[in-house]
């Protein structure tokens, strides 16, 4: 669960701003977004099949030399 301690002085505004931070950096809205629909497990296979693929062609490219631009 995340807690959020108010500052003194802190405007509420800022103080949920940081409280979206912290959820977001827990990776709790994917999750319910993920439980909220019934998902077959072949479709769920699928995805991260997909999200497997996206992150190896990321590291790939991140490892080469970058492109000569003249």
């Amino acid at each position: 669960m995340t807690t959020l301690i108010l500052k003194p002085d802190e405007p509420l505004e800022v103080a949920l701003r940081r409280f979206r931070r912290a959820i977001e950096r827990t990776g709790l809205i994917p999750e319910l977004r993920g439980r909220t629909a019934y998902e077959k497990p072949n479709a769920e296979r699928k995805r991260k099949k997909a999200a497997a693929v996206a992150r190896l062609r990321k590291q790939i490219r991140r490892s080469l030399s970058p492109k000569k631009r003249y």
